[in-house]
């Protein structure tokens, strides 16, 4: 169990309140370190993008340090369903040993695991305060039922859910989770914390624009500024390699509110030091930059 305060979940409904010191990344991955190097390796040939650390907890933690973060948030993700309870016993563990780090990490789930409804309960238990979900790699459609009970269990026991969104920079033709998606699995379920990673869509921009709005979803702002970071291999030409443009993120602050925006970078795919220069350089106010920067996560997570 973590050495913080925890409080309850808040829907992002308020305005801005004040200023937050607290900076969090919401968004980074971490891999144990026996493996971590094949598979940086196997990722950035499927990526085509250079990562920033080498994928370790050590790593993290040192990107943490040069970039001035206060809190990180490792995503880990099932790619198989035997998988999830020996992930969700890292992630425990991680917990415990990288708090004075300032990482904490969340549970995963896979939609084909059998004993769902039990591992969430035991997930909650273990005072992880949230789960990952990643449709691409699970090779689910974000408004199947199977997402859809995840979502109500989650909710019932008090985790929050973190889902890729849109396209991935690894398979660039499959879409699990579009905004579509995304609106058909809100309405059907009850109220769920639920945070879409990279800008609630990566390369769904427009349609996030039009279709999410209204709902309560938060968005992370992992991967979605500036450009990617090419690997070298000649993959990606130039133009490829711009990601949202300003006047669209400022557009998509306004309209969703600032209140629900989370600040991520992906690591390793996405420098936290490079990730937090560039952020600042953003005409938003010192409220808003505050907010996104740590203030809501540290609302979200009940950290202090």
């Amino acid at each position: 169990m973590l050495n913080k305060r925890i409080t309850g979940f808040p829907f992002p409904s308020s305005p801005l309140k004040g200023l937050f010191s607290m900076i969090v990344d919401f968004h980074t991955h971490t891999f144990p370190d026996k493996i971590a190097a094949p598979t940086i390796q196997k990722l950035q040939s499927l990526s085509h993008t250079k990562p920033f650390s080498d994928g370790t907890v050590s790593g993290l933690a040192a990107s943490m340090k040069a970039a001035g973060v206060d809190w990180s948030v490792v995503l880990p993700v099932a790619t198989s369903s035997r998988q999830v309870p020996h992930v969700n016993d890292a992630s425990a563990r991680l917990n415990e040993e990288g708090r004075n780090d300032g990482i904490l990490s969340f549970g995963c789930m896979h939609p084909d695991f059998p004993d769902w409804k039990e591992e969430l309960a035991r997930i909650a238990g273990l005072g992880i305060r949230g789960i990952k979900l990643h449709p691409v790699y699970q090779g689910v459609d974000f408004d199947d039922p199977r997402y859809l009970r995840i979502l109500d269990r989650a909710a019932e026991v008090g985790l929050l859910v973190l889902t890729h969104a849109g396209l991935d920079v690894g398979f660039p033709d499959k879409v699990n989770c579009s905004p579509e998606m995304i609106l058909r699995a809100v309405r059907q379920v009850g109220p769920v914390p639920l945070v879409l990673a990279h800008m609630g869509g990566w390369r769904n921009w427009d349609q996030v624009e039009e279709l999410l709005v209204d709902t309560q979803v938060y968005l992370d702002t992992s991967f979605s500024l500036g450009n990617m970071t090419p690997n070298g291999d000649g993959y990606y030409g130039p133009g490829d390699l711009a990601l949202m443009g300003q006047e669209q993120f400022l557009r998509m602050v306004r309209k969703f509110g600032a209140h629900r925006l989370l600040f991520g970078t992906d690591s390793p795919w996405g420098g936290q030091k490079e990730g937090l220069e560039l952020f600042r350089t953003l005409p938003l106010s010192p409220e808003e930059q505050s907010a996104i920067l740590g203030g809501n996560a540290q609302r979200l997570l009940g950290l202090s």
